[in-house]
């Protein structure tokens, strides 16, 4: 029955969606593995000391961002967390600009301003991300006003982690979205930590976000974070009732990240045993194999694909590092609205 369907949707069915045609699977798997290789070498960039400041890396969560934002269109907006790289990859901010940001140069997204916490690119829907646990849900309910305003059919779609869905914001936001009816979604990515805390020891719920829904009348689904082509087809609905104007969903998908909370967290605070189970789940590496079992592509081509995405982050790095320095009196730019249209 439909009533049945939709408790199944709520709790997170099981049932392997069938794969799309070819295009638009490896379209998929690039944009994952690409958010991989990049997290993946900045991190040692990092680690050598060559790139400066630090990251919150999002290893673990490429589904998520991939399955949420694959089919958003560009005049849609995306909002991000302190976690950003994947969100704003999978949205379309350029490559080279982000990996102009990471080395605080003059043509990184956010001019060198930004650092690893605060990309992104309006140019392309994609909001400058926000390290403010829980910052980022008031003000996408916002955005979300502003497209209904306009009368657009445009959505926002906003990230946030477990943690923040302890803060005040998280309610404030919910409440708002709901009475007015805002297109936007909000996405749980459920890491099952709060930085270093486990959420069991910080919320009495198992579905920490979207068991919260009915509170305000949202309605919600509890996804397979892992699972790209899920993530995918929960986003389609949610989206759909944006732009219908049926107002907010709120999607809890159940992800881990492979990394710590930060790139000097070793992590010894996660039984081995979890990790472990989950790293046996990972989106890339399940989601190549599915590929290849399944005969969408060959493991040859599909190298071949992967061997191009590495080259182009390398070259990107090189670009980045030779790139101009902001001139110095640019720090004073940018600090107030200099007039002009919005």
């Amino acid at each position: 029955s439909e009533a049945h369907k939709k408790r199944q949707e709520r709790k997170g069915d099981k049932t392997m969606i069938k794969m799309p045609e070819k295009e638009r699977a490896v379209g998929m798997y690039k944009k994952m593995y690409q958010i991989r290789q990049y997290e993946e070498t900045i991190y040692y960039l990092f680690l050598e000391g060559i790139m400066p400041g630090t990251i919150h890396q999002s290893h673990g969560q490429e589904a998520c961002a991939v399955g949420m934002i694959y089919d958003l269109r560009k005049e849609d907006y995306i909002l991000t967390t302190h976690r950003p790289a994947g969100h704003d990859l999978a949205k379309g901010v350029s490559l080279r600009s982000m990996m102009c940001e990471m080395f605080g140069k003059a043509e990184g997204c956010c001019k060198g301003k930004g650092g690893a916490m605060h990309t992104g690119d309006i140019s392309v829907g994609a909001v400058t991300a926000n390290a403010i646990v829980g910052g980022n849900l008031p003000i996408a309910a916002g955005v979300a006003l502003r497209c209904k305003m306009m009368k657009t059919d445009n959505v926002a779609v906003c990230f946030f982690g477990d943690g923040a869905s302890n803060e005040g914001s998280f309610h404030e936001a919910m409440n708002a979205a709901a009475v007015w009816k805002l297109p936007v979604v909000y996405v749980c990515e459920n890491n099952l930590y709060s930085a270093t805390t486990s959420i069991k020891m910080t919320c009495n719920l198992e579905n920490v976000a979207a068991d919260r829904g009915s509170a305000y009348g949202i309605p919600s689904e509890v996804v397979d974070g892992n699972d790209v082509l899920a993530v995918n087809e929960a986003a389609a609905r949610a989206v759909e009732r944006a732009r219908k104007g049926e107002g907010p969903t709120i999607l809890e998908l159940k992800t881990y990240r492979i990394g710590g909370h930060s790139r000097n967290d070793a992590c010894g605070y996660r039984p081995k045993e979890e990790e472990e189970e989950w790293f046996s789940r990972d989106p890339v590496h399940t989601f190549r194999k599915r590929l290849i079992e399944e005969g969408v592509i060959g493991e040859e081509e599909l190298a071949g694909i992967e061997e191009e995405i590495v080259a182009e982050i390398e070259a990107e790095v090189e670009y980045a590092q030779n790139s101009p320095d902001p001139e110095p009196e640019t720090a004073l730019r940018d600090v107030y609205w200099e007039g002009g249209r919005a």
